[in-house]
């Protein structure tokens, strides 16, 4: 069942900046639904719909039957969002952040201070929770934040480059505090991130997005097997690929600089094979395939993982917007 449908979504800045076009998606109940792109490629716009924080230039979305054009009241009091960039009070400690918040939604008095401690002890933060959040690391003030969006128990969480900043231990305790989420709360999650290995272990399903279109979408797995087996890197001076075209079990070559890029069926049964098919090899380098190789394969080139920082198309649409 699905509780977020797009219909031809679009959002156009200053009339020539295409942001998103033509967003056709169903996100299901209960799952989490990953926006895997390059920054500037429309994830946090989308978001911006779904949260009715920006108006379509066409198309419309339903999130939990309501439309966000007509209903966007109902869409906010039936979710949760954690933005891009920290939003949290420095100068207020972790409690007060979220009673200010519980307080804002309008909760009843007599079930604030339970709704707090609920969401401090999913996320582990209980114990700082008189700390000003000035002193926590980056990885509590995410954990804060998303405890702050759960106050009022929406159905859908909106979570837009989770672990953005994080370092790798974090990032993978922020994995699992979200996948508790889902398990426990029985939430449906859209994350967008330009890691490949987020979505990858986060995400059922994953949409991969390129300047502002859907271009596919489907399971991790079922992604990585569109290209048809494993890579097989390959730096040999004698290399003839045509006749390597032919082999049965390489289903695609590909040359980069001096390396021909074999992707190979049943690699542990046809390596071997192919070795002593091809003969004189100056090195082999064997790897799994990745959402970044399906992302090549779809778009043409790589997404960059370059920490964060935005690219010149997405400043522009920054600054458009935030001239409205």
């Amino acid at each position: 069942m699905a509780i977020i449908q797009t219909h031809n979504l679009t959002k156009v800045f200053d009339k020539k900046i295409t942001a998103v076009k033509d967003l056709n998606i169903e996100i299901n109940k209960g799952e989490i639904f990953g926006l895997l792109g390059p920054n500037g490629a429309g994830k946090t716009t989308i978001i911006k719909m779904f949260a009715t924080l920006l108006a379509p230039t066409s198309g419309t979305a339903i999130v939990n039957g309501f439309d966000v054009i007509k209903q966007p009241s109902k869409v906010r009091e039936s979710i949760g969002i954690v933005f891009q960039e920290p939003s949290s009070d420095e100068l207020l400690t972790g409690y007060e952040n979220i009673k200010l918040y519980a307080m804002m939604y309008g909760l009843p008095k007599s079930k604030i201070e339970e709704r707090i401690y609920q969401a401090l002890e999913l996320v582990e933060l209980k114990n700082r929770k008189d700390d000003l959040v000035k002193t926590y690391s980056g990885g509590m003030r995410r954990r804060l934040e998303i405890a702050r969006s759960l106050i009022h128990k929406p159905l859908v969480l909106f979570l837009d480059e989770p672990t953005l900043g994080l370092d790798p231990a974090g990032r993978e305790k922020m994995w699992a505090y979200i996948s508790r989420l889902v398990k426990e709360l029985e939430m449906t999650v859209l994350l967008t991130t330009h890691y490949m290995e987020e979505a990858d272990t986060l995400a059922n399903r994953v949409g991969i997005i390129d300047l502002g279109k859907i271009v596919v979408v489907d399971t991790p797995k079922a992604l990585k097997d569109t290209l048809g087996g494993d890579l097989v890197t390959i730096e040999s001076h004698d290399l003839e690929t045509g006749k390597l075209e032919k082999l049965d079990y390489v289903t695609s070559v590909k040359q980069e600089k001096n390396d021909t890029i074999l992707t190979i069926k049943n690699v542990s049964q046809n390596l071997q094979p192919l070795l002593k098919f091809i003969g004189n090899i100056d090195s082999v380098e064997v790897r799994r395939v990745t959402l970044n190789d399906v992302f090549l394969h779809f778009t043409g080139k790589r997404i960059q993982e370059d920490g964060g920082k935005n690219t010149f198309f997405e400043k522009l649409i920054q600054e458009s917007a935030s001239r409205r």
